[in-house]
Protein backbone atom coordinates (compact mmCIF):
# COMPACT_ATOMS: atom_id res chain seq x y z
CA UNK A 1 0.00 0.00 0.00
CA UNK A 2 1.74 3.46 -1.28
CA UNK A 3 1.88 5.45 1.75
CA UNK A 4 0.23 9.12 1.39
CA UNK A 5 3.03 11.00 0.08
CA UNK A 6 4.20 8.47 -3.01
CA UNK A 7 0.76 8.95 -4.36
CA UNK A 8 1.31 12.54 -4.08
CA UNK A 9 4.25 12.22 -5.34
CA UNK A 10 3.06 9.75 -8.41
CA UNK A 11 0.37 12.10 -9.43
CA UNK A 12 0.98 14.43 -12.60
CA UNK A 13 0.46 17.64 -11.61
CA UNK A 14 -0.86 20.40 -14.11
CA UNK A 15 0.41 24.19 -14.45
CA UNK A 16 -1.06 26.14 -12.23
CA UNK A 17 -1.92 28.46 -14.56
CA UNK A 18 -4.18 25.93 -15.87
CA UNK A 19 -5.89 25.02 -12.80
CA UNK A 20 -6.40 29.23 -13.12
CA UNK A 21 -8.16 29.10 -16.07
CA UNK A 22 -10.26 26.08 -15.38
CA UNK A 23 -11.49 28.04 -12.48
CA UNK A 24 -12.03 31.24 -14.20
CA UNK A 25 -8.62 33.61 -12.93
CA UNK A 26 -7.42 35.34 -15.55
CA UNK A 27 -3.53 34.58 -15.45
CA UNK A 28 -2.93 37.95 -15.16
CA UNK A 29 -3.96 37.96 -11.40
CA UNK A 30 -2.00 35.47 -10.17
CA UNK A 31 1.99 35.63 -8.30
CA UNK A 32 3.63 32.52 -9.13
CA UNK A 33 5.39 30.08 -6.44
CA UNK A 34 6.57 28.17 -8.91
CA UNK A 35 4.71 26.23 -11.22
CA UNK A 36 2.31 24.48 -9.18
CA UNK A 37 1.30 27.24 -6.24
CA UNK A 38 -0.02 30.52 -7.04
CA UNK A 39 -1.21 33.18 -5.21
CA UNK A 40 -4.56 35.06 -6.20
CA UNK A 41 -5.18 38.81 -6.21
CA UNK A 42 -8.76 38.75 -4.63
CA UNK A 43 -9.56 42.24 -5.14
CA UNK A 44 -9.62 42.13 -8.84
CA UNK A 45 -12.92 39.82 -8.72
CA UNK A 46 -14.63 41.59 -5.44
CA UNK A 47 -17.00 42.95 -8.41
CA UNK A 48 -18.49 39.12 -9.09
CA UNK A 49 -21.47 37.91 -7.15
CA UNK A 50 -21.14 35.18 -4.78
CA UNK A 51 -23.52 32.90 -6.21
CA UNK A 52 -22.09 30.09 -5.13
CA UNK A 53 -23.40 27.19 -3.02
CA UNK A 54 -21.00 26.80 0.29
CA UNK A 55 -20.98 23.22 1.98
CA UNK A 56 -19.11 23.17 5.32
CA UNK A 57 -17.75 20.04 5.96
CA UNK A 58 -17.56 19.51 10.01
CA UNK A 59 -16.91 15.81 12.33
CA UNK A 60 -18.54 14.32 15.35
CA UNK A 61 -15.75 14.91 18.26
CA UNK A 62 -12.87 13.26 17.34
CA UNK A 63 -11.26 10.26 18.58
CA UNK A 64 -7.71 8.45 17.52
CA UNK A 65 -9.73 6.20 15.61
CA UNK A 66 -9.79 8.83 13.08
CA UNK A 67 -12.98 10.49 11.12
CA UNK A 68 -10.83 12.01 8.09
CA UNK A 69 -12.33 15.36 7.59
CA UNK A 70 -10.26 16.92 4.77
CA UNK A 71 -10.17 13.94 2.99
CA UNK A 72 -13.73 13.92 2.81
CA UNK A 73 -13.78 17.52 1.71
CA UNK A 74 -11.03 16.88 -1.56
CA UNK A 75 -12.68 14.01 -2.03
CA UNK A 76 -16.26 15.57 -2.29
CA UNK A 77 -14.75 18.50 -4.24
CA UNK A 78 -13.25 16.08 -6.57
CA UNK A 79 -16.81 14.17 -6.67
CA UNK A 80 -18.86 17.31 -7.31
CA UNK A 81 -16.68 18.01 -10.34
CA UNK A 82 -16.91 14.30 -11.75
CA UNK A 83 -20.61 15.00 -11.18
CA UNK A 84 -20.44 18.12 -13.40
CA UNK A 85 -20.87 21.03 -11.21
CA UNK A 86 -17.99 23.57 -11.14
CA UNK A 87 -16.70 23.32 -7.80
CA UNK A 88 -13.64 24.93 -5.58
CA UNK A 89 -12.03 24.05 -2.13
CA UNK A 90 -11.69 26.26 0.35
CA UNK A 91 -9.25 24.94 3.26
CA UNK A 92 -6.61 26.08 6.02
CA UNK A 93 -3.45 25.84 5.40
CA UNK A 94 -1.11 23.31 7.94
CA UNK A 95 1.06 23.76 10.71
CA UNK A 96 3.81 22.98 11.61
CA UNK A 97 3.20 21.96 15.19
CA UNK A 98 0.93 18.85 14.57
CA UNK A 99 3.18 17.76 10.86
CA UNK A 100 6.10 17.64 13.20
CA UNK A 101 4.18 16.07 16.31
CA UNK A 102 0.96 13.45 16.16
CA UNK A 103 -1.45 14.69 14.07
CA UNK A 104 0.06 15.11 10.30
CA UNK A 105 0.05 17.44 7.82
CA UNK A 106 -3.33 18.96 6.51
CA UNK A 107 -3.39 18.04 2.89
CA UNK A 108 -6.08 15.01 2.89
CA UNK A 109 -5.10 11.41 2.58
CA UNK A 110 -5.10 8.47 0.10
CA UNK A 111 -6.13 9.32 -3.03
CA UNK A 112 -8.04 12.68 -2.10
CA UNK A 113 -5.35 15.37 -1.66
CA UNK A 114 -4.56 18.62 -2.42
CA UNK A 115 -1.12 18.51 -3.88
CA UNK A 116 1.96 19.45 -3.65
CA UNK A 117 1.77 18.11 -0.71
CA UNK A 118 5.26 18.16 0.67
CA UNK A 119 5.16 22.01 0.11
CA UNK A 120 1.45 22.76 1.65
CA UNK A 121 2.76 20.63 4.78
CA UNK A 122 5.84 22.46 5.18
CA UNK A 123 6.92 26.09 4.15
CA UNK A 124 3.84 26.59 1.46
CA UNK A 125 4.22 30.29 0.33
CA UNK A 126 5.28 31.92 3.52
CA UNK A 127 1.87 33.03 5.44
CA UNK A 128 2.46 31.11 8.44
CA UNK A 129 6.03 32.74 8.92
CA UNK A 130 4.63 35.97 8.12
CA UNK A 131 1.77 35.44 10.92
CA UNK A 132 4.74 34.53 13.25
CA UNK A 133 6.86 38.00 11.77
CA UNK A 134 3.92 40.63 12.48
CA UNK A 135 3.49 38.74 15.80
CA UNK A 136 6.45 39.06 17.11
CA UNK A 137 7.35 42.63 15.67
CA UNK A 138 4.66 43.54 18.02
CA UNK A 139 5.68 41.57 20.69
CA UNK A 140 9.34 43.38 20.37
CA UNK A 141 7.69 47.14 19.83
CA UNK A 142 5.55 46.66 22.82
CA UNK A 143 8.83 45.75 25.45
CA UNK A 144 11.16 48.35 23.17
CA UNK A 145 8.45 51.22 24.45
CA UNK A 146 8.82 50.24 28.00
CA UNK A 147 12.89 50.36 27.56
CA UNK A 148 12.57 53.87 25.72
CA UNK A 149 10.66 55.22 28.46
CA UNK A 150 7.41 53.89 28.50
CA UNK A 151 5.49 57.04 27.44
CA UNK A 152 2.22 55.24 27.65
CA UNK A 153 2.62 53.79 31.25
CA UNK A 154 2.35 50.28 30.36
CA UNK A 155 2.16 48.12 32.90
CA UNK A 156 4.92 45.50 32.68
CA UNK A 157 3.19 42.91 34.75
CA UNK A 158 0.13 43.22 32.67
CA UNK A 159 1.83 42.76 29.25
CA UNK A 160 -0.84 39.93 28.07
CA UNK A 161 0.56 39.91 24.22
CA UNK A 162 2.96 36.96 23.92
CA UNK A 163 5.65 36.11 21.48
CA UNK A 164 4.83 33.11 18.71
CA UNK A 165 6.18 29.92 17.13
CA UNK A 166 4.73 27.71 14.28
CA UNK A 167 6.16 24.80 16.47
CA UNK A 168 5.14 22.72 19.96
CA UNK A 169 7.30 23.50 22.51
CA UNK A 170 6.38 23.29 25.86
CA UNK A 171 9.22 24.63 27.06
CA UNK A 172 8.10 28.03 26.10
CA UNK A 173 4.69 28.18 27.72
CA UNK A 174 6.09 30.20 30.30
CA UNK A 175 9.54 31.77 30.67
CA UNK A 176 11.64 34.77 32.03
CA UNK A 177 12.90 37.31 29.47
CA UNK A 178 14.99 40.64 29.76
CA UNK A 179 17.47 39.19 32.15
CA UNK A 180 21.25 40.35 31.67
CA UNK A 181 20.96 44.05 32.73
CA UNK A 182 19.62 47.18 31.71
CA UNK A 183 20.44 47.09 27.95
CA UNK A 184 18.61 43.95 27.76
CA UNK A 185 15.18 45.22 28.97
CA UNK A 186 13.52 44.77 31.62
CA UNK A 187 12.50 41.19 33.49
CA UNK A 188 9.08 39.82 33.04
CA UNK A 189 7.09 36.73 33.03
CA UNK A 190 6.43 36.27 29.30
CA UNK A 191 5.38 33.10 27.20
CA UNK A 192 5.12 32.19 23.62
CA UNK A 193 1.87 30.80 22.08
CA UNK A 194 1.51 28.57 18.54
CA UNK A 195 1.32 30.72 15.46
CA UNK A 196 -2.09 29.07 14.72
CA UNK A 197 -3.28 30.65 18.44
CA UNK A 198 -1.94 34.14 17.26
CA UNK A 199 -4.80 36.75 17.39
CA UNK A 200 -2.87 37.71 13.92
CA UNK A 201 -3.85 34.40 12.78
CA UNK A 202 -7.38 35.30 13.55
CA UNK A 203 -7.51 38.64 12.22
CA UNK A 204 -5.75 37.71 8.64
CA UNK A 205 -8.55 35.09 8.47
CA UNK A 206 -11.84 37.09 9.49
CA UNK A 207 -10.48 40.74 7.34
CA UNK A 208 -12.05 41.53 4.27
CA UNK A 209 -9.15 43.71 2.61
CA UNK A 210 -5.60 45.38 3.65
CA UNK A 211 -7.59 48.58 4.72
CA UNK A 212 -9.41 45.90 7.06
CA UNK A 213 -6.38 44.29 8.06
CA UNK A 214 -5.09 47.20 9.54
CA UNK A 215 -8.10 48.80 11.54
CA UNK A 216 -8.14 44.97 13.01
CA UNK A 217 -4.40 45.06 14.09
CA UNK A 218 -4.67 48.70 15.33
CA UNK A 219 -7.69 47.87 18.18
CA UNK A 220 -5.41 44.36 19.35
CA UNK A 221 -4.88 45.17 23.34
CA UNK A 222 -1.84 44.31 24.27
CA UNK A 223 -1.60 45.13 28.15
CA UNK A 224 -2.84 47.86 30.57
CA UNK A 225 -1.28 50.83 31.99
CA UNK A 226 -0.60 51.37 35.49
CA UNK A 227 -3.83 53.58 35.36
CA UNK A 228 -6.04 50.14 34.40
CA UNK A 229 -6.27 51.40 30.87
CA UNK A 230 -6.26 49.25 27.88
CA UNK A 231 -3.11 49.88 25.34
CA UNK A 232 -3.68 48.48 21.86
CA UNK A 233 -1.09 48.25 18.58
CA UNK A 234 -2.70 51.51 17.19
CA UNK A 235 -1.07 53.17 20.10
CA UNK A 236 1.92 51.75 19.61
CA UNK A 237 2.17 52.57 15.68
CA UNK A 238 2.55 49.31 15.17
CA UNK A 239 -0.54 48.44 12.85
CA UNK A 240 1.29 49.76 9.70
CA UNK A 241 4.48 47.68 9.60
CA UNK A 242 2.30 44.66 11.08
CA UNK A 243 0.18 45.46 7.94
CA UNK A 244 3.26 45.28 5.80
CA UNK A 245 4.33 42.12 6.59
CA UNK A 246 1.14 40.26 5.98
CA UNK A 247 0.52 42.40 2.30
CA UNK A 248 1.25 38.87 0.62
CA UNK A 249 -0.01 36.72 3.42
CA UNK A 250 -3.67 38.40 2.49
CA UNK A 251 -4.06 37.03 -1.08
CA UNK A 252 -5.35 33.04 -0.91
CA UNK A 253 -3.11 30.60 -2.19
CA UNK A 254 -4.18 28.05 -5.32
CA UNK A 255 -3.50 24.84 -5.70
CA UNK A 256 -4.98 21.81 -6.97
CA UNK A 257 -6.20 18.52 -5.95
CA UNK A 258 -4.95 14.96 -7.19
CA UNK A 259 -8.18 14.81 -9.68
CA UNK A 260 -7.07 19.05 -10.58
CA UNK A 261 -9.84 20.30 -8.56
CA UNK A 262 -8.99 23.93 -8.18
CA UNK A 263 -7.99 25.12 -4.59
CA UNK A 264 -7.73 27.95 -2.11
CA UNK A 265 -5.35 26.49 1.02
CA UNK A 266 -5.28 30.24 3.44
CA UNK A 267 -4.98 30.63 7.00
CA UNK A 268 -5.03 28.09 9.73
CA UNK A 269 -6.10 28.55 13.33
CA UNK A 270 -6.83 25.95 15.49
CA UNK A 271 -10.93 25.25 16.16
CA UNK A 272 -10.32 24.35 20.01
CA UNK A 273 -8.13 27.01 20.39
CA UNK A 274 -9.09 29.80 17.43
CA UNK A 275 -12.50 30.59 15.37
CA UNK A 276 -10.41 26.61 13.37
CA UNK A 277 -11.89 28.41 9.61
CA UNK A 278 -10.14 29.26 6.75
CA UNK A 279 -9.76 32.92 5.25
CA UNK A 280 -13.14 34.62 4.63
CA UNK A 281 -11.18 36.10 1.55
CA UNK A 282 -10.73 32.65 0.28
CA UNK A 283 -13.95 31.69 1.26
CA UNK A 284 -15.57 34.74 -0.46
CA UNK A 285 -13.06 34.38 -3.58
CA UNK A 286 -13.78 30.95 -4.11
CA UNK A 287 -17.91 31.67 -4.11
CA UNK A 288 -17.98 34.15 -6.56
CA UNK A 289 -15.89 31.90 -9.10
CA UNK A 290 -17.80 28.22 -8.95
CA UNK A 291 -21.30 26.75 -8.26
CA UNK A 292 -20.03 24.79 -5.09
CA UNK A 293 -17.54 25.58 -2.55
CA UNK A 294 -16.81 22.85 -0.28
CA UNK A 295 -14.99 24.28 2.76
CA UNK A 296 -13.93 22.50 6.32
CA UNK A 297 -13.97 23.95 9.83
CA UNK A 298 -11.25 22.26 12.53
CA UNK A 299 -12.39 19.18 14.85
CA UNK A 300 -15.41 18.37 15.77
CA UNK A 301 -19.07 20.69 14.97
CA UNK A 302 -19.14 21.91 18.78
CA UNK A 303 -16.39 23.22 17.81
CA UNK A 304 -15.64 24.06 14.18
CA UNK A 305 -18.85 24.49 12.95
CA UNK A 306 -20.07 26.52 15.97
CA UNK A 307 -17.61 28.78 15.36
CA UNK A 308 -17.50 29.09 11.57
CA UNK A 309 -21.07 29.44 12.31
CA UNK A 310 -21.49 32.07 15.19
CA UNK A 311 -18.00 34.18 14.40
CA UNK A 312 -17.37 33.63 10.52
CA UNK A 313 -20.70 33.69 9.06
CA UNK A 314 -21.75 36.25 11.48
CA UNK A 315 -19.33 38.84 10.23
CA UNK A 316 -19.64 38.17 6.81
CA UNK A 317 -22.75 37.40 5.96
CA UNK A 318 -22.49 33.83 4.77
CA UNK A 319 -24.69 30.53 5.17
CA UNK A 320 -24.05 27.07 4.18
CA UNK A 321 -26.86 25.61 1.98
CA UNK A 322 -25.57 21.63 3.50
CA UNK A 323 -23.42 20.75 6.25
CA UNK A 324 -22.09 17.21 5.90
CA UNK A 325 -21.24 15.34 8.94
CA UNK A 326 -18.03 13.07 9.12
CA UNK A 327 -18.37 10.38 11.00
CA UNK A 328 -16.64 6.48 10.94
CA UNK A 329 -17.76 3.66 12.70
CA UNK A 330 -14.97 2.97 13.99
CA UNK A 331 -15.34 6.12 15.94
CA UNK A 332 -18.46 5.56 16.99
CA UNK A 333 -17.92 2.72 18.81
CA UNK A 334 -14.74 4.52 20.34
CA UNK A 335 -16.96 6.97 21.88
CA UNK A 336 -19.56 4.13 23.06
CA UNK A 337 -16.73 3.15 25.38
CA UNK A 338 -14.64 0.48 22.86
CA UNK A 339 -10.89 0.26 23.37
CA UNK A 340 -8.67 1.24 19.94
CA UNK A 341 -7.64 -2.64 19.69
CA UNK A 342 -11.24 -4.06 19.52
CA UNK A 343 -12.68 -1.46 17.23
CA UNK A 344 -12.06 -3.37 13.90
CA UNK A 345 -14.91 -6.17 15.79
CA UNK A 346 -18.91 -5.90 15.78
CA UNK A 347 -19.78 -4.70 18.44
CA UNK A 348 -23.47 -3.37 18.11
CA UNK A 349 -24.32 -2.25 21.50
CA UNK A 350 -21.04 0.19 22.28
CA UNK A 351 -22.29 1.43 18.43
CA UNK A 352 -25.44 2.31 19.33
CA UNK A 353 -24.42 3.93 22.22
CA UNK A 354 -21.46 5.71 20.83
CA UNK A 355 -24.28 7.03 18.19
CA UNK A 356 -25.59 9.79 20.88
CA UNK A 357 -22.56 12.21 19.66
CA UNK A 358 -23.86 11.69 15.73
CA UNK A 359 -27.17 12.32 17.19
CA UNK A 360 -25.82 15.54 19.22
CA UNK A 361 -24.15 16.89 16.32
CA UNK A 362 -27.18 16.02 13.73
CA UNK A 363 -29.68 17.77 16.30
CA UNK A 364 -27.53 21.17 16.44
CA UNK A 365 -27.17 21.26 12.70
CA UNK A 366 -31.27 21.06 12.22
CA UNK A 367 -32.92 22.00 14.91
CA UNK A 368 -30.16 24.96 16.01
CA UNK A 369 -28.55 26.37 13.12
CA UNK A 370 -31.67 25.36 10.51
CA UNK A 371 -29.33 23.62 7.52
CA UNK A 372 -29.53 20.78 6.32
CA UNK A 373 -27.12 17.57 7.57
CA UNK A 374 -26.00 14.89 4.93
CA UNK A 375 -24.07 12.13 7.11
CA UNK A 376 -20.78 10.92 5.35
CA UNK A 377 -19.79 7.71 6.89
CA UNK A 378 -15.94 7.10 5.78
CA UNK A 379 -16.12 3.39 5.20
CA UNK A 380 -13.59 1.16 6.36
CA UNK A 381 -12.89 -2.92 5.31
CA UNK A 382 -14.28 -3.81 9.23
CA UNK A 383 -17.75 -1.78 8.59
CA UNK A 384 -20.61 -4.86 8.59
CA UNK A 385 -23.45 -4.51 6.77
CA UNK A 386 -25.42 -5.03 10.83
CA UNK A 387 -23.62 -1.69 11.77
CA UNK A 388 -23.97 0.44 8.34
CA UNK A 389 -27.54 -0.28 8.89
CA UNK A 390 -27.73 0.74 12.28
CA UNK A 391 -26.07 4.40 11.72
CA UNK A 392 -28.43 5.02 8.67
CA UNK A 393 -31.84 3.85 10.85
CA UNK A 394 -30.12 6.24 13.60
CA UNK A 395 -29.65 9.21 11.29
CA UNK A 396 -32.66 8.61 9.43
CA UNK A 397 -34.57 9.18 12.86
CA UNK A 398 -33.83 12.38 12.62
CA UNK A 399 -34.03 13.17 8.74
CA UNK A 400 -30.56 12.99 7.48
CA UNK A 401 -29.46 10.66 5.06
CA UNK A 402 -25.99 8.48 4.84
CA UNK A 403 -23.63 8.45 2.37
CA UNK A 404 -21.06 5.75 2.39
CA UNK A 405 -17.26 7.69 1.75
CA UNK A 406 -14.63 5.70 0.12
CA UNK A 407 -12.33 8.53 -1.06
CA UNK A 408 -9.53 7.79 0.77
CA UNK A 409 -9.01 4.44 -1.38
CA UNK A 410 -11.15 5.76 -4.87
CA UNK A 411 -10.67 9.87 -4.58
CA UNK A 412 -13.52 11.80 -6.50
CA UNK A 413 -15.19 8.37 -7.63
CA UNK A 414 -15.55 7.17 -3.85
CA UNK A 415 -17.56 10.12 -3.42
CA UNK A 416 -20.07 10.44 -6.20
CA UNK A 417 -22.92 8.86 -3.15
CA UNK A 418 -22.12 11.62 -0.85
CA UNK A 419 -22.09 14.48 -3.70
CA UNK A 420 -25.14 13.04 -5.31
CA UNK A 421 -26.69 13.67 -1.19
CA UNK A 422 -25.17 16.96 -0.95
CA UNK A 423 -26.37 18.40 -4.19
CA UNK A 424 -29.97 17.04 -3.00
CA UNK A 425 -29.48 18.94 -0.27
CA UNK A 426 -28.73 21.93 -1.53
CA UNK A 427 -30.98 22.37 -3.99
CA UNK A 428 -33.97 21.80 -1.26
CA UNK A 429 -32.02 24.45 0.70
CA UNK A 430 -34.06 27.24 2.63
CA UNK A 431 -31.75 30.13 3.86
CA UNK A 432 -34.65 31.98 5.67
CA UNK A 433 -34.39 28.56 7.91
CA UNK A 434 -30.09 29.30 8.74
CA UNK A 435 -29.63 31.10 12.96
CA UNK A 436 -27.48 31.43 14.70
CA UNK A 437 -27.00 30.05 18.06
CA UNK A 438 -27.29 33.28 19.65
CA UNK A 439 -28.21 36.89 18.87
CA UNK A 440 -25.36 40.06 18.96
CA UNK A 441 -27.12 41.88 22.14
CA UNK A 442 -27.09 39.28 24.02
CA UNK A 443 -24.30 39.64 27.14
CA UNK A 444 -21.36 37.46 26.88
CA UNK A 445 -21.89 35.30 29.79
CA UNK A 446 -25.26 34.79 28.19
CA UNK A 447 -23.29 34.04 25.09
CA UNK A 448 -21.47 31.54 26.79
CA UNK A 449 -24.21 29.80 28.64
CA UNK A 450 -26.32 29.62 24.62
CA UNK A 451 -23.44 27.48 23.46
CA UNK A 452 -22.97 25.51 26.15
CA UNK A 453 -26.30 24.54 26.91
CA UNK A 454 -27.46 24.44 23.11
CA UNK A 455 -24.43 23.22 21.86
CA UNK A 456 -22.59 21.44 24.16
CA UNK A 457 -25.46 19.94 26.41
CA UNK A 458 -24.03 21.77 29.54
CA UNK A 459 -27.06 21.71 32.13
CA UNK A 460 -25.03 25.03 33.77
CA UNK A 461 -21.90 26.87 33.40
CA UNK A 462 -19.50 28.04 36.05
CA UNK A 463 -17.86 30.95 35.28
CA UNK A 464 -14.49 32.01 38.13
CA UNK A 465 -15.15 35.03 39.84
CA UNK A 466 -12.51 36.98 38.11
CA UNK A 467 -13.29 35.99 34.38
CA UNK A 468 -17.16 36.93 35.46
CA UNK A 469 -15.11 40.74 36.00
CA UNK A 470 -13.32 40.19 33.30
CA UNK A 471 -16.69 40.23 30.78
CA UNK A 472 -17.99 42.94 32.82
CA UNK A 473 -14.78 45.29 31.90
CA UNK A 474 -15.42 43.88 28.24
CA UNK A 475 -18.71 44.59 28.19
CA UNK A 476 -17.95 48.42 29.98
CA UNK A 477 -15.42 49.07 27.78
CA UNK A 478 -17.56 48.45 24.36
CA UNK A 479 -16.87 44.84 23.22
CA UNK A 480 -20.40 43.23 24.75
CA UNK A 481 -21.78 43.46 21.37
CA UNK A 482 -18.62 40.74 20.07
CA UNK A 483 -19.47 36.45 19.57
CA UNK A 484 -17.56 34.31 21.94
CA UNK A 485 -14.60 31.82 21.48
CA UNK A 486 -14.55 28.71 23.65
CA UNK A 487 -11.71 27.30 23.58
CA UNK A 488 -11.86 23.85 25.29
CA UNK A 489 -11.42 20.00 24.70
CA UNK A 490 -11.33 18.78 21.13
CA UNK A 491 -12.80 15.68 21.95
CA UNK A 492 -16.11 15.95 24.04
CA UNK A 493 -18.67 18.02 23.71
CA UNK A 494 -17.77 18.87 27.81
CA UNK A 495 -14.75 20.21 29.23
CA UNK A 496 -13.36 16.82 30.03
CA UNK A 497 -12.10 15.07 27.10
CA UNK A 498 -12.74 11.67 28.78
CA UNK A 499 -16.47 12.54 28.82
CA UNK A 500 -17.08 10.40 25.33
CA UNK A 501 -20.62 10.03 23.90
CA UNK A 502 -23.10 12.95 24.14
CA UNK A 503 -22.64 13.82 28.30
CA UNK A 504 -25.42 15.58 30.10
CA UNK A 505 -25.76 17.10 33.25
CA UNK A 506 -22.18 18.66 33.36
CA UNK A 507 -21.27 22.02 34.21
CA UNK A 508 -18.57 23.55 31.60
CA UNK A 509 -16.33 25.48 33.46
CA UNK A 510 -14.61 28.78 32.37
CA UNK A 511 -11.24 29.36 33.80
CA UNK A 512 -10.30 32.87 32.29
CA UNK A 513 -11.43 35.23 29.83
CA UNK A 514 -9.72 37.06 26.60
CA UNK A 515 -10.39 40.08 24.64
CA UNK A 516 -9.31 39.78 20.72
CA UNK A 517 -10.46 42.97 20.22
CA UNK A 518 -8.31 42.55 16.68
CA UNK A 519 -10.16 39.57 15.69
CA UNK A 520 -13.65 40.49 16.99
CA UNK A 521 -14.35 38.03 19.65
CA UNK A 522 -13.84 37.11 23.08
CA UNK A 523 -12.19 33.78 24.02
CA UNK A 524 -13.03 31.98 27.24
CA UNK A 525 -11.02 29.17 28.05
CA UNK A 526 -12.38 26.17 29.26
CA UNK A 527 -11.23 23.48 31.26
CA UNK A 528 -6.84 22.80 30.43
CA UNK A 529 -6.81 23.93 26.80
CA UNK A 530 -3.76 25.37 26.34
CA UNK A 531 -2.47 27.38 23.52
CA UNK A 532 0.94 26.10 23.07
CA UNK A 533 1.07 22.29 22.72
CA UNK A 534 4.30 20.01 23.21
CA UNK A 535 5.58 17.28 21.08
CA UNK A 536 4.07 13.50 21.65
CA UNK A 537 6.65 10.52 23.52
CA UNK A 538 7.23 9.94 19.46
CA UNK A 539 6.93 12.77 17.55
CA UNK A 540 6.06 12.31 14.08
CA UNK A 541 9.34 14.05 13.11
CA UNK A 542 11.25 11.10 13.95
CA UNK A 543 10.17 9.82 11.24
CA UNK A 544 10.75 12.47 8.56
CA UNK A 545 13.71 12.50 6.31
CA UNK A 546 15.26 13.75 3.30
CA UNK A 547 17.16 11.94 0.58
CA UNK A 548 20.35 12.86 -1.02
CA UNK A 549 17.99 14.02 -4.05
CA UNK A 550 16.02 16.23 -1.71
CA UNK A 551 13.62 13.86 -1.81
CA UNK A 552 11.28 14.04 1.55
CA UNK A 553 9.62 10.98 3.07
CA UNK A 554 7.56 10.37 6.36
CA UNK A 555 5.11 13.12 5.69
CA UNK A 556 1.46 12.33 6.22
Amino acid sequence: MLSDIEIARACRMQPITSIADAAGIDGELLELYGRYKAKVDYKALKDRPMDGKLVLVTAINPTPAGEGKTTVSIGLADALRKAGKHTMLALREPSLGPVFGIKGGAAGGGYAQVVPMEDINLHFTGDLHAITAANNLLAAMVDNHISQGNALGIDPRRITWKRCMDMNDRQLRQIVDGLGGRMNGMPREDGFDITTASEIMAVLCLSADISDLKDRLSRIVVGRTFADEPVTAGQLRAQGAMAALLRDAMRPNLVQTLEGTPALVHGGPFANIAHGCNSIVATQTALRLADYVVTEAGFGADLGAEKFIDIKCRKAGLAPACIVLVATIRALKSHGGVAKAELSQENLPALKKGLSNLTRHLQNIRHVWGVEPVVALNRFTSDTDAEIALVREAAGSLGANVALCEVWGRGGEGGLALAEQVIASCEKADPSRFSLTYPDDLPLAGKIEAVATKIYGAKDVSIAPAAMKQLKSFEDGGYGKLPVCIAKTQYSFSDDPKKLGAPEGFTLTIRQVKLSAGAGFVVALAGDIMTMPGLPRVPAAENIDVDAEGNITGLF
